[in-house]
């Protein structure tokens, strides 16, 4: 499996990331609007965000 491969299917495992994407899929949101609707800190969902901008 190629490396890009391999991150994207790491990223995706989470199912944090994966909520997050499924919210971004309806429409744009800041940081501070996603972290909103988790119960997880800011840092946390700042290292989720970097994780799904890391490019593959």
């Amino acid at each position: 499996m190629s490396n890009a491969l391999t991150r994207s299917m790491q990223a995706l495992a989470d199912p944090t990331r994966r909520q997050i994407l499924q919210m971004l899929h309806v429409g744009d949101l800041t940081a501070g609007e996603i972290g909103a609707r988790f119960t997880i800190s800011a840092p946390s969902i700042s290292h989720h965000l970097a994780v799904l901008k890391t490019p593959s």
